[in-house]
């Protein structure tokens, strides 16, 4: 039986299937530490991987030693402390050295730090999203691999007829004629007006002669530049073209967040949480990702992330606002035709009463059918009106609309993977 060992190095001297054997071995620890470093990121930070540290006794290896019991004689060398029938204690804190900088200074005992393991980008979200997936979903334009588009890409000396370039040819073909024919055209200018000089000299044999000898130096000069032929192979230009890959997919990815007075930071935090998870998988399944914040309290306004998340405006509640608002920018500038369209909303629940039951005919009626996946998501528990009217919607909406309740940050996540499990998986 034929085995094939891969021995490739992955930087460092490291080898790739000692690194891979590593994360099947500590899976669990490692995606327990990747949960905890996203709390840190921001929705866009996504240009670096992640150093984790594992606890030195989720690695310890196992070893044999004697039980309990029985009589054993050992030998310590060097001993000055200790006689037969002394009890040696155990060491305690961080004299002890139980590592991971616990306990208090000492001047003795050792042990050992938390191993710190670096993931890389891809290894980071792989661990993060293995087992998640875009539920119900056909997404458009969407391949493993990516498509080829011919793009123009200067000259080369080889090509077919119909992509000959003459203009490059004419003018590659005029520069070698005058590069070979230079040196020979001075030279026949030169004999040239040698010979009309020995014409006007009187005759005689040694003037025969040079007009003789010239005479044939200028035939042979011109019959050489007559031979430079006027277009050669080596002259003839085509336009090259390469292909490069394109993007065969892109998705464009609406946070909608309740900006009013209810809205406290703990509550933005919850959302942001939440559209960094939804942004990191969507990463995972398209090349391009467009991102757009629309804030809303009474009216809805599109802001970049800082002002989404930090911005102080505030007021009432009108969640129609920023839905209107969603619609108008898909009409504009992602035809969905071309574009997946992602919407994720959160909100505290609170809108004003005339205003919920039009949220969900906006919905219904205009973003769902442009939508691949709508997510609603709630940061507080008291179930209000905007609740009721979108529990209604998930009723006849299918499974492109979702919604769920977070009021804790150790909820986002098991949140997050029950909305977008894979189908058949456990959430």
């Amino acid at each position: 039986m034929q085995q094939i060992i891969d021995r490739r190095l992955s930087g460092k001297n490291k080898s790739i299937g000692n690194r891979e054997r590593f994360l099947r071995r500590y899976k669990e620890q490692i995606k327990g530490a990747v949960r905890r470093a996203i709390d840190g990121r921001g929705i866009r930070d996504l240009e670096r991987g992640e150093d984790i540290r594992i606890p030195k006794k989720d690695i310890s290896e196992p070893v044999f030693h004697h039980g309990q019991g029985g009589q054993r004689d050992m030998v310590h060398p060097g001993n000055q402390e200790y006689v037969t029938g002394d009890r040696i204690a155990r060491p305690k804190g961080g004299g002890g050295g139980g590592g991971s900088g616990k306990g208090q200074a000492s001047d003795s005992g050792e042990g050992e730090d938390d191993f710190v393991f670096s993931l890389s980008k891809e290894e980071f979200m792989q661990v993060f999203f293995e087992d998640l997936a875009l539920p119900h979903l056909i997404r458009t334009q969407l391949a493993e691999t990516p498509e080829w588009k011919s793009h123009r890409a200067g000259f080369t000396n080889d090509g077919t007829p119909n992509n000959l370039h003459v203009v490059r040819s004419m003018r590659g073909a005029l520069g070698r004629r005058i590069a070979l024919g230079t040196d020979k055209r001075r030279e026949l200018h030169q004999l040239e007006a040698h010979l009309e000089t020995l014409l006007a000299q009187p005759a005689d044999a040694e003037r025969d002669q040079a007009l003789v000898v010239t005479r044939e130096r200028i035939a042979q000069l011109r019959s050489r530049i007559e031979a430079i032929p006027f277009l050669d192979p080596i002259d003839l230009r085509f336009r090259s073209r390469v292909k490069v890959p394109v993007p065969t997919s892109k998705a464009v990815m609406f946070c909608l967040m309740d900006v009013s007075g209810s809205m406290d930071e703990s509550r933005k935090e919850l959302s942001k949480r939440f559209f960094i998870l939804l942004y990191l998988f969507l990463t995972r399944h398209y090349e391009k990702i467009d991102i757009v914040y629309i804030r809303h309290h009474t009216q809805a306004q599109e802001v970049d992330e800082h002002g989404f998340f930090h911005s102080t405006e505030t007021g009432g509640t009108v969640v129609s606002s920023a839905l209107v608002l969603m619609e108008e920018i898909i009409r504009a500038r992602y035809p969905s035709d071309q574009w997946n369209i992602y919407g994720a909303q959160a909100s505290d629940g609170d809108n004003w009463h005339h205003d919920s039951g039009r949220c969900r005919e906006i919905l219904q009626n205009k973003i769902l059918p442009l939508c691949r996946y709508y997510a609603y998501v709630q940061v507080a528990e008291p179930e209000q009106n905007l609740w009721d009217e979108y529990t209604r919607l998930s009723e006849t909406s299918g499974p492109h609309f979702a919604m769920r309740k977070v009021t804790s940050a150790d909820q986002i996540y098991p949140v997050f993977r029950e909305l977008f499990k894979k189908e058949g998986a456990a959430a």
